[in-house]
């Protein structure tokens, strides 16, 4: 019978180089991604400085690049959304770093507080909104960088429109 407890490791597995990846420079996978976002998240001095909040739009600063990726950092004061959009071709990763926020699709609601992650697929349709009475501040990676944010749907203001993430 073969199970994974029949596995046995003889020698030194560190001497078999060609069975080691090199570590990676910049993140590929949607594991490495989510592990960007977390490791920014973990790290406020990296990014709490830069917080604004703008009451009359969603602020956002692209927060750094990489090959083919973004990420940006952005703040909700109660009442801000995104209008139901999509990310074009661009996959994503959502975190909620303060306050937060509600994500809205066609089929549910639901409420991600601080250190939550979403991870969504190119052209998943959501609206992201700050339900709360408190402000928030979220960051969101990219990948492919964000090119195209196709709004749906009637709910979309114009200010909604000419928003570049979220």
């Amino acid at each position: 019978m073969n199970s994974d407890s029949d596995l046995q490791i003889a020698g030194d597995i560190l001497a078999v180089q060609h069975l080691l990846q090199p570590a990676r420079e910049h993140p590929a996978t949607v594991a490495d991604f989510v592990g960007l976002a977390r490791s920014i998240a973990d790290d406020r001095a990296q990014w709490a400085h830069l917080v604004e909040y703008d009451t009359t739009t969603r602020w956002y600063h692209r927060l750094r690049t990489g090959p083919g990726y973004e990420v940006w950092l952005l703040s909700w004061v109660p009442g801000q959304g995104s209008g139901l959009h999509d990310h074009g071709p661009s996959s994503g990763v959502l975190t909620v770093l303060d306050g937060e926020l509600t994500e809205h699709t066609e089929q549910t609601s639901r409420p991600l507080a601080a250190g939550a992650q979403r991870v969504f697929a190119p052209g998943y349709v959501h609206e992201v909104v700050n339900d709360s009475l408190e402000p928030a501040v979220s960051l969101h990676v990219y990948y492919p960088g964000l090119t195209d944010m196709p709004m749906h749907g009637s709910q979309c203001s114009p200010a909604d429109r000419d928003a570049v993430p979220a």
